[in-house]
This record gives C-alpha cells, sequence and structure tokens, in this order.
C-alpha cells in the first residue's frame, strides 16, 4: 500500500449546518458545537471553515482557550487533545480574558476602518449601560480640562475624547485602525479624522469601563471571600468584552461588514485560575459572559457566536443551568460511524483486514485512526517491540498501551483526586445532604482526614462505578428512567470531568469518549483489582455486595 499524506475529509452536513449559522449577519441564539474528544471538531473548524469564514465581507475572531495552556506548556500543543487541560494545571483566567478581548479589540478596530461604526455609537450603547458623569469627569480632571458644573452627559463625552485625542499618540491610533497601510492615504482629512474619533471614542469606553470596575475592586474581593454572587459586579467583569460584542453586532451589515465570533474549548474558561481579587471567579465569570451574550442575541439579536467545547456539560446540563432546554442551538457531533470510516479509509489508509481489527478494538473516532496511521507509518513501534518484525495487530496493542499510560491511568490518578477532595467536602459539611440520601454508594465516606483511609475509600468507589459501567456494556441511558440520580454520583461526575466519560444529548447515554478509551477503562479495573490485596479485595466485593451501584435496568436502547 502507498503512504499516502493524512487529508482533512470534509462533513457536508455538519458543515451546511455551521455555515447557515455563520452566514447571518445577526442571529437570536448561539450555537454549541459539542462532542467527545477527538472527533475532529477543531480541525473542521480551523482546516475546512474558519478560510472561508474570513473572505469578503465576513471577519471570523477565532479564541482558543487551550492557547493558554499551550504558551505554557509546549510539549501539551501536539498531543492535545487527549493531553487536555484535565492532565495539566488550567490557565491563569487573567489570560484568557486577554485573548478574548484582543480578538474583539482587532475585529471592533476592523468595524471602524470599514466606517460602520462610530463615536456616537460607541456613546449610545456605553449611556445605556453606565452611568458615565462622574467617570467623565474624573477622566477630565485627569487631563486638566475644566468642565462647567452643569454640562451634559454627551458634552462631557466630546470634551473627554477630544482630550483624550491630545494626550494619546495619534500614530498608535493610526496603526490599529490600518489608516498608515497603503491605500490609507487616499482618505480624505474629514474621513481619516471620523475614523480617529472613533477609535479614540472605544478606547475612551475602555478606560470608563476599567475606572467603574476600580470603584468596585473592594466588593468583588469581599464576594470572593465569602462565596456570595452579584450580577451587577459580575457584569463589571464581562463589560468590556460584551461592549465589543454589543457594538459589531450593531455594526453588522449584509455584504459588507459580517462579524462573528468561534470560542474553542469554552470549558476551559470555566476552569481558569483566579490568581487576584481584581475579577469574579472563572465559573461566575463564565456563566455571565454567556448568559449575557444570550441575553442579548434574544432582546436585540447578536452577531454569530459559535461555543466549541468537548464537555459533556455543554450537551445537557448546561441548558438546564440557563434555565430553557432551547436556550443555546444545539449541534452535537460524534465523528464517523463505522460505515463512514470505512467509507473513507479502506484502502487509502488500511487494508480491509486491518479495518477490521480496526474497527473492532478502537471504534471510529477520526483522532484515534490519525495517530494509529502516523504510528503505522513510522518505525516507532519496532522499538516498543525489541525490533521484531510486528504485525498489524502488535501496533495496534501499541496504541493501546500509549493509551493507557498516557491518558486513561493519568486521568483516573485526577479522578481519584476529586473523589477524595469529595469526601473531604462531605466531612466539612459542604455536600447537600439530599446527595447523600439513603441507598447511595457513596454515602458513607471516611469520617477521619486520614489520607491512606480516603485514598482507599477513593479507590473502591471508583472501581465500583466502573464495575457497574461494564456491566452496562459501558453506556446507561440516564433519561431512559428519568435517572438522573447518576449525575450525583461523585465518580461519575470525576470520570465526566476528567474527560474519560461524556455526556451524550441525543441519544441521551452516558459512556466512555471512544471504543479505544472504553478497552483501556476495562484494563484498568482488571489492573486495579489485581494490584489488591485480600483486605483491600473484601472491602470491595462488600461495596458491591452492600451498598454497590447497578445500572443494568438503564441499559434501555443501548446500540454499541
Amino acid at each position: 500500500m502507498v503512504n499516502k499524506p493524512w487529508k482533512i475529509i470534509p462533513r457536508p452536513l455538519l458543515e451546511t449546518v455551521l455555515n447557515n449559522h455563520v452566514q447571518r449577519h445577526r442571529v437570536p441564539q448561539p450555537l454549541i458545537l459539542h462532542g467527545p474528544r477527538g472527533v475532529g471538531k477543531t480541525t473542521l473548524i480551523l482546516n475546512r471553515l474558519l478560510g472561508d469564514w474570513n473572505k469578503g465581507p465576513h471577519i471570523a475572531g477565532y479564541v482558543d482557550f487551550a492557547q493558554s495552556i499551550t504558551e505554557h506548556h509546549p510539549d501539551h500543543q501536539q498531543s492535545y487533545p487527549w493531553t487536555s487541560w484535565t492532565s495539566v494545571d488550567p490557565p491563569l483566567l487573567s489570560n484568557c480574558k486577554t485573548h478574548l478581548e484582543n480578538c474583539l479589540e482587532s475585529m471592533t478596530h476592523k468595524a471602524i476602518k470599514l466606517g460602520t461604526l462610530s463615536s456616537q455609537q460607541i456613546f449610545t450603547t456605553m449611556n445605556k449601560w453606565h452611568g458615565l458623569t462622574t467617570s467623565l469627569r474624573r477622566i477630565l480632571q485627569g487631563c486638566k480640562v475644566a468642565v462647567p458644573e452643569k454640562a451634559s452627559v454627551s458634552f462631557l463625552w466630546e470634551r473627554a475624547v477630544y482630550a483624550l485625542s491630545v494626550r494619546r499618540n495619534a500614530d498608535e491610533i493610526d496603526l490599529l485602525v490600518g489608516l498608515d497601510e497603503k491605500g490609507g492615504g487616499s482618505l480624505s482629512v474629514e474621513e481619516a479624522s471620523y475614523y480617529r474619533e472613533t477609535a479614540f471614542a472605544l478606547r475612551l469606553a475602555k478606560e470608563v469601563i476599567k475606572m467603574q470596575q476600580g470603584w468596585r475592586g473592594n466588593a468583588i474581593a469581599h464576594m470572593n471571600r465569602t462565596n456570595g454572587f452579584s450580577k451587577t459586579l459580575a457584569n463589571s467583569c464581562t463589560d468590556w468584552p460584551l461592549l465589543m460584542i454589543e457594538l459589531l453586532s450593531q455594526a453588522a451589515e449584509i455584504g459588507f461588514f459580517q462579524p462573528k465570533l468561534v470560542l474553542n474549548n469554552i470549558e476551559i474558561l470555566k476552569s481558569a485560575i483566579q490568581t487576584d481579587d481584581s475579577t469574579v471567579s472563572a465559573s461566575m465569570y463564565h456563566d455571565n459572559l454567556v448568559w449575557r451574550i444570550i441575553a442579548l442575541g434574544a432582546n436585540e439579536r447578536c452577531l454569530p457566536v459559535l461555543f466549541v467545547t468537548s464537555d459533556s456539560y455543554y450537551s445537557y446540563q448546561a441548558f438546564v443551568d440557563f434555565g430553557f432546554p432551547d436556550i443555546f442551538i444545539s449541534r452535537e457531533t460524534f465523528g464517523w460511524t463505522p460505515q463512514e470510516a470505512k467509507l473513507h479509509m479502506v484502502p487509502d489508509y488500511f487494508s480491509a483486514s486491518e479495518w477490521t481489527i480496526v474497527a473492532d478494538v478502537l471504534g471510529a473516532n477520526s483522532r484515534h485512526l490519525f495517530e494509529l496511521y502516523a504510528l503505522k507509518q513510522s518505525n516507532h513501534y519496532q522499538s516498543v517491540m525489541g525490533n521484531k518484525a510486528g504485525t498489524f495487530e502488535d501496533i495496534v496493542d501499541a496504541y493501546l498501551a500509549y493509551l493507557q499510560v498516557v491518558v486513561v491511568n493519568p486521568a483516573m490518578e485526577k479522578a481519584l483526586l476529586r473523589l477524595q477532595r469529595y469526601a473531604a467536602d462531605v466531612r466539612k459539611g459542604s455536600i447537600p445532604d439530599e446527595k447523600l440520601r439513603f441507598g447511595a454508594a457513596w454515602r458513607h465516606p471516611p469520617r477521619s482526614d486520614d489520607p491512606t483511609l480516603c485514598s482507599e475509600w477513593a479507590k473502591i468507589q471508583l472501581m465500583d462505578f466502573v464495575q457497574a459501567l461494564v456491566n452496562t456494556e459501558l453506556a446507561v441511558n440516564y433519561l431512559g428512567d428519568y435517572s438522573l440520580e447518576i449525575f450525583e454520583d461523585p465518580s461519575a461526575m470525576a470520570l465526566v470531568e476528567v474527560g474519560i466519560l461524556y455526556t451524550q444529548r441525543d441519544p441521551s447515554f452516558f459512556r466512555p469518549i471512544s471504543q479505544g478509551i472504553k478497552r483501556c477503562l476495562v484494563r484498568w479495573l482488571i489492573q486495579e483489582r489485581m494490584k489488591m490485596n485480600y483486605w483491600s479485595s473484601t472491602k470491595y466485593w462488600w461495596q458491591r455486595i452492600i451498598r454497590g451501584r447497578y445500572y443494568k435496568h438503564l441499559m434501555l436502547g443501548y446500540r454499541t
């Protein structure tokens, strides 16, 4: 078989759905593209769609929050998405905010350059949501500009824009809006002045928002210490990106300027690390940002926003948390079916006999197929086999070993740590009693903080859950019998959080993210049972028989 380079294969139906959404200049709802890791969501966006979304009147802002990780962990860049943010430290919230705001600022400057945004629009939008009088007076005082006591807000705004234009470097503004580029010299003096005024107005809006957020700094710090909630304080932290999204939505015009925004790996924003009290927590920032985008679309129509995620929170629970089953447009993708994958893979990349093995062991996950094909083309597997002639089965075994060591085992260790933290939360009383109701397999964690006991309890809980999942052929229909109590199971949620399990929206199954991961999950269970001593094994079987989980009644409609 001739070695062929891997190619990105079109997905016409999904591409049509996404194109239909983003080709409109304003839409009432954001769209969530979600699915398990490794099915090709990012590849589809970057290699098939994003180029066309930046042609002609279209401009697409693309923010990948995973870049906040790979910039600080270069060794993880190529292995993404298997070695995802669950395997390394989450990024800083400040870095995620910077990436988002820089992208939106760049898009807004392009709107200014095209003349679709004016200083008056910025003032009107700011005046709608913010009290400007005090902020503008403070800025003018800082610029040493005298202001009458009874001046109107619009007068203050005009004076502040002028004062800012005197204080700031005009060449910097010209560079941002592209007035120094070839063709910029063809603008009339009035046009160039108009663009500069709008750019300075945007700078002024940013200063006003920054000043008003500073006024709320102590309140935000107090709220963070007390774990409270305030919609006003949360809004103050997302005012700047939301102002730009609203301005871009107003500036959108069919056939002339059609912006859209793609936020990839949005789940990373929710788990980012907060390093100071200058802003709200990452989860609150994420929820407020998403909610305000929803509100803007529902009330006034918003530029097309596309959330891309591998976190199954967005397949079901997000719709519940934000209050309405159809609050987002949901598009779930599982990649290829085995029949589709065979059509594309045989005979170009795998022979028919090889494909039979691949489909049975790994399934049709495109990331598995790409990595297996790369291993097959290289001689790396020879070192694994001791430089002996290896068969295709040996290559598949080597790849499974790689998944076991690099993906599954580290993820299971992370899950065990989450279960130990759950036990500590139960001792502190921070877990509601209704989640520890009679009959729950996780109801009795250790009462002491002995790390050995906590670790043993966590491992037994996780093994019990995996065994129950194996008994259901590794798929649970959580809506089939309205058995939503599985979402209260700390073992289930731990495996979802580390990216081993995925909660499908339609059909409503709770299962491993791929056939290959499923096999590695079973291997992990067998290895852990083999490593148990007699006393630990006795505790495990007591847990299985007396308190164990049983989900076989939730196998409704499952087909492998």
